[in-house]
Parts: C-alpha cells; sequence; structure tokens
C-alpha cells in the first residue's frame, strides 16, 4: 500500500525545515568554506594548478595565474587572482571589515568594484562574514 499526501506541499515543508536546521548547527568557518569552496568556487581562479591540473592544495588560494582570457580585449582584464589567505597583502591592506564590505557591496576600498574576470559578488552580512571566517583560517 502506498501512502499519497494530500498536501504534496507538506513534504517540502517538512524537507526546508531540515535543511534550515542542518545549517544552524555548522560553525560560521563551515559556512564560509561551503560558499568559497562549493557555491562560488573561488579555489578555481584563487588556487595554483600542479602540472596534473589538479589545485596545488599546498597553495590553496594563494594566487594563482589565470589560465583563460577573453577572445577580445577587455579594458582592466586581470592575468592574475590574488592570494585570498589571511597572511596575503590584500587582507592585511584592507583588512576584515573592508573583506566583509567588498563582499556585501561589490566594492573595493575604494568605492570602485574588481576589475574582469571577478565577478562583483553582493552577499547577505552573515554569509560574507562566513566567508572570511574561513579566508582566516587558511595560511
Amino acid at each position: 500500500m502506498f501512502w499519497i499526501p494530500l498536501r504534496p506541499w507538506a513534504g517540502l515543508v517538512c524537507l526546508t525545515g531540515a535543511l534550515t536546521l542542518g545549517w544552524s548547527a555548522e560553525t560560521a568557518v563551515d559556512r564560509g568554506r561551503y560558499l568559497t569552496e562549493e557555491v562560488a568556487k573561488c579555489q578555481e581562479c584563487h588556487t595554483p594548478r600542479l602540472e596534473t591540473g589538479e589545485l596545488d592544495r599546498e597553495r590553496w588560494m594563494k594566487g594563482a595565474v589565470l589560465n583563460f582570457q577573453p577572445i577580445q580585449p577587455i579594458p582592466g582584464w586581470h592575468k592574475t587572482a590574488p592570494d585570498l589567505t589571511s597572511s596575503s597583502r590584500l587582507f592585511q591592506k584592507w583588512g576584515e571589515a573592508n573583506m566583509v564590505k567588498y563582499l556585501v557591496t561589490g566594492l573595493t576600498p575604494a568605492g570602485k568594484p574588481a576589475g574582469p574576470p571577478m565577478p562583483a559578488y553582493r552577499m547577505k552580512e552573515e554569509d560574507a562574514r562566513a566567508v572570511v571566517e574561513y579566508l582566516k583560517t587558511i595560511k
């Protein structure tokens, strides 16, 4: 015998509630790691690759030469992605508050958007803080 719910949305509500409860138990660092690595995929540009093409785990988020470029020239195109670790020049220069502000507004401390190919992220402040908390753990 099969059970058929009278209200199909009831299962969705239960599933959504379970997912929400799962997120509340995690730490800010775990959430930041998830957003950085699984959602935004920052490591694809900010981590150098080995000769095999795999990401270099020893230099995770330490900045890298970009292995792609536009077909037509784009003004301001960057050939490298900066080091995002807490010991980087960028992190030291901007500081934690400006890193969060950048992820929330999409603007650098000078009030300008990052140059291409970096997309302009506009995160919720809570998510931006989680990302920065995660970046602070990478040495």
